[in-house]
């Protein structure tokens, strides 16, 4: 099979390398020319995966019709903004019966579409599916063991893309709710941002313990007014992601949040890092979807107003132990 992985950052990386067996020809596509000649001649991507080696079957390169042309299957791992335009860009280069999986976590701006459904609007008859879950990509390029799930609703595509993705103490597992995974995908990264927050406030192991908590409660509901399924957010598309991504170091939104809780500007923070925290551009749409769907979503809109710089981190946080109003501090599940 040949694979096109379309961006070259530390997942899309770090899926291409899964990906590279021996009946694989896998093509990494990466925006910068400069990546995709260190992917090719030097075996690594020091800018996103610092000290790992990549395989030497594995090749890059620049020119996205080259990429496009090449696929019989397509991995899209740039981040949300860019998703649309770099579909469209590749569109007519493109067979037209190949599946297309997402590996981006969050939503479309204006639209407030999942990335699946961009994909069906821009790729119409080609089957979409979303790979999510708890993934650090430096802890996979070090062999560690980890689990992901490939969600669609053809479960006979989510059968085979499952056996193509897997590789060693790389499992996966498929998944027919499609909304769920992406949800819980798209929301925990704004929830890390608190954690982070709390962590850069030094507000202790118990207030985050707490913000995480009620954090998948606010996943769940939002998800499950999109049509999602409650026990979904209980799995690796939910409560495994969320751990993962606000509980570590290698986490680029909590890093966000810590940092804001330091005291310093989102738009500092950001202009220092690399690569996206895509919960920075997914607060604001989250707190629209809620709004859609008449949610009660605090902690979303809380960190909506820290990003958007209306309140300061420090003053969120006291909001945010404090998001309940006196007299209504049952816990709904």
């Amino acid at each position: 099979m040949r694979v096109t992985v379309l961006g070259a950052g530390s997942w899309g990386t770090t899926v291409a390398t899964l990906l590279c067996r021996r009946d694989h020809e896998v093509l990494l596509w990466a925006r910068n020319p400069e990546v995709a000649t260190e992917v090719d001649e030097q075996r690594s991507n020091e800018g996103y995966l610092p000290g790992a080696r990549l395989p030497a079957r594995l090749r890059a390169t620049a020119d996205l019709e080259r990429a496009a042309r090449h696929a019989d299957l397509l991995v899209v791992g740039v981040p949300t903004s860019a998703f649309r335009q770099t579909l469209e860009l590749v569109r007519p280069h493109l067979a037209p019966w190949i599946p297309v999986v997402s590996l981006s976590k969050g939503l479309e701006r204006d639209s407030h579409l999942r990335m699946t459904e961009v994909i069906k609007e821009v790729l119409p008859g080609r089957p979409a599916a979303a790979l999510t879950g708890p993934n650090l990509a430096r802890e996979i390029m070090a062999g560690q063991a980890a689990a992901s799930v490939i969600a669609t609703e053809d479960q006979t595509v989510a059968a085979a893309l499952q056996r193509e993705v897997a590789r060693g103490v790389f499992r996966v597992y498929t998944h027919h709710d499609v909304v769920g995974c992406e949800i819980g995908g798209a929301l925990k990264n704004v929830i890390a941002i608190a954690t982070g927050m709390a962590q850069g406030l030094g507000v202790g192991d118990n207030t985050r313990a707490a913000v995480m908590s009620r954090g998948l409660a606010e996943l769940t509901t939002l998800a499950v007014a999109m049509g999602g399924e409650a026990t979904t957010l209980a799995g690796l598309a939910g409560m495994g992601d969320l751990v993962a991504t606000c509980m570590s170091p290698q986490s680029r939104n909590r890093h966000v949040g810590e940092q804001l809780g330091l005291g310093r500007s989102v738009e500092e923070v950001l202009g220092e890092m690399r690569m996206v925290a895509e919960g920075v551009r997914t607060a604001s749409t989250v707190v629209e979807l809620a709004e859609r769907h008449g949610l009660h979503m605090p902690i979303a809109q809380t960190i909506h107003d820290v990003v958007t710089g209306r309140i300061r981190a420090a003053d969120a946080y006291r909001g945010l132990v404090r998001a309940v109003p006196a007299g209504h501090e049952s816990e709904p599940g």
